[in-house]
C-alpha cells in the first residue's frame, strides 16, 4: 500500500480520473455546458489551493509526514490545476465558437481576469519541468512566483462570473488565510534568526 501511495503513476491516475470522467460525461451528454464549466473551474481552483497550501501546511505541522508527501507531488498538482483550467477554457471556446463574441465577452472584468489567469497558468505549466528550471535558473523562480498573481485573478474570475459568489469567496479567503500564516511564520522565524 505504501509503495502504491508513493508511486507517481498512482498520483497521476488519481488526478486524471475526474478529468476523464468529466470528458466522458460531456461527450455522452450526461453533463451540460454550465455544469462542466462550473465543475472544471472549481476543480482547478481547489487544486491550486492545495498546491499553494503545501508550504503553509509544512510550517503548521513541522513534524508531520503528509505535508512532505504533498511537497514531492506539488508539480503534479499544479499541472493538474492547469489541466482542469484548460478543460474549462476549451469547453467555453467550443460553446461560443465566435472570435468576435469571445473578444467582446473578454473585455468584461469577470472574463479578462480568467483569461489572464489562464495565460499565466500556461507559462507555469510549460516551465514545470527540471529542464526549464536548469535552463532558466533564477528566472524560473520569478516566473513561478506569478502563481500568486494567477491565484488572485482566478478567484476574481470565479467570484465575479458565478451566479453565487460565496463559494469563490470562501475558497479565496481560505487561501488568503493560509498565505497570511506563511508570511507571518516566515517573518517570525527571520526575526528570531536576527536576534
Amino acid at each position: 500500500m505504501k509503495s502504491l501511495l508513493n508511486s507517481r503513476y498512482f498520483t497521476w491516475l488519481l488526478l486524471a480520473l475526474p478529468f476523464l470522467a468529466l470528458l466522458y460525461a460531456w461527450w455522452s451528454g450526461a453533463l451540460f455546458y454550465g455544469e462542466l464549466i462550473h465543475i472544471s473551474g472549481e476543480l482547478s481552483g481547489r487544486l491550486l489551493i492545495i498546491t499553494m497550501a503545501i508550504t503553509p501546511f509544512r510550517l503548521m505541522f513541522p513534524g508531520a509526514r503528509w505535508p512532505n508527501w504533498l511537497l514531492h507531488r506539488r508539480r503534479y498538482l499544479g499541472v493538474a490545476s492547469f489541466s482542469y483550467a484548460l478543460l474549462h477554457t476549451v469547453v467555453y471556446l467550443d460553446r461560443k465558437r465566435s472570435f468576435s463574441l469571445i473578444v467582446e465577452e473578454g473585455a468584461d472584468f469577470a472574463m479578462w481576469t480568467g483569461w489572464a489567469a489562464f495565460l499565466i497558468f500556461v507559462a507555469l505549466a510549460i516551465t514545470s519541468n527540471d529542464a526549464s528550471a536548469r535552463l532558466l535558473r533564477r528566472t524560473w523562480k520569478k516566473i513561478h512566483r506569478l502563481v500568486y498573481v494567477a491565484a488572485l485573478l482566478l478567484f476574481a474570475h470565479w467570484i465575479f462570473v458565478a451566479f453565487d459568489f460565496m463559494p469563490g469567496l470562501v475558497h479565496f479567503v481560505t487561501l488568503l488565510a493560509l498565505e497570511t500564516y506563511r508570511l507571518w511564520k516566515r517573518g517570525r522565524v527571520g526575526h528570531h534568526a536576527k536576534r
